[in-house]
């Protein structure tokens, strides 16, 4: 059977594991919840949680100044700054909505039936929706492009059934092992012609091997220890590459190769972590690959022999 002939959301048993079919990819699968409120409001949280990590600073504004944000963000005339606090009353609608969510959670525990079209789940959708909007202005903390699907997840998350949001990120998570494919393709490309670059090939694939599954792996998997360690051990020693430069050797080319290593080891990592893909900074990043490629080509290979750190074989 062919990639082409298997079904979105085929699953199958590889070695005692349940994966899951998608774009390409068997995905590592996770059981899903019961859909309730309760499991909605956790889920909600872990999604809140992530976002803030991986969006840039001092945006985690606590819901009980929404009113504040709000006034912040529209009294700003300077374009940059109303950026920055239109990102921070995102974050306090994201708070706001959390919070409404923990209440109405709270009451339904205690035996009140909460339908779907209350007024506080309808407020909690319009402070998801229109933080959703604002999400747009807010970059990721690395200072490059934004992640506008991490501010989308938690309105999906109270929107849409959890089996259907699982669904979702399967998708994305397809999306975001594509990009690392394709970041590691170009780099591949980049050394392999160069005999004193050569032996990075597989540290590349190891990398690549590493950043995949920490992307499939949750948090709260018992595998997060050796996934993130092997990654974590992975990515040092592909950033920390140093060529032993011998006489006659391009000092420069040899300097900007190693940049644009540790420029691709931080960019899978990005994506890696949110588990969603930066398609902006993808296509820089192998527009850059191609141009150093192309300034190699014109100049005699630089003469160096490599120093590696020993890598630790990945799992």
């Amino acid at each position: 059977m062919t990639d082409v002939e298997i079904p979105q959301g085929e699953e199958r048993v590889f070695d005692g594991q349940v994966r899951v079919y998608y774009d390409g990819y068997w995905i590592k699968a996770y059981e899903v919840p019961a859909d309730s409120l309760l499991a909605k409001k956790r889920l909600i949280d872990a999604l809140t949680r992530r976002l803030f990590n991986h969006v840039e600073y001092g945006l985690n504004v606590p819901g009980i100044r929404l009113a504040e944000a709000r006034r912040a963000f529209l009294d700003e005339t300077n374009q940059a700054k109303k950026r920055v606090k239109g990102g921070m009353l995102a974050g306090a609608l994201f708070n706001r909505a959390a919070d409404i969510f923990t209440n109405l959670v709270e009451l339904q525990a205690c035996g009140v039936e909460i339908q779907s079209d209350n007024a506080l789940m309808r407020q909690c959708g319009e402070h998801l929706q229109e933080s959703l909007a604002l999400g747009q202005m807010v970059l990721h903390r690395s200072g490059d492009e934004g992640i506008d699907e991490l501010w989308g997840e938690p309105f999906k998350a109270f929107c849409y059934p959890i089996q259907e949001f699982y669904k979702s990120r399967y998708v994305k998570i397809a999306l975001t092992m594509r990009a690392i494919d394709a970041i590691g393709a170009v780099l591949h490309g980049m050394v392999s012609p160069l005999p004193s670059f050569a032996p990075l090939v597989p540290v590349i694939d190891e990398f690549v091997v590493a950043a995949k599954r920490k992307t499939e792996t949750l948090r709260t998997d018992p595998d997060v220890f050796e996934v993130w360690s092997s990654f974590v051990v992975a990515r040092e020693t592909l950033s920390g590459f140093q060529p032993l430069l011998t006489p006659g050797a391009d000092a420069h080319l040899c300097v900007q190769f190693c940049d644009v290593l540790r420029a691709g080891a931080d960019l899978v990592s990005w994506m890696a972590r949110a588990r969603v893909p930066m398609p902006k900074s993808t296509q820089a990043f192998i527009e850059r690959c191609e141009t150093l490629q192309q300034a190699a080509r014109a100049k005699k290979e630089p003469a160096s022999r490599p120093a590696l750190t020993s890598p630790v074989p990945l799992r």
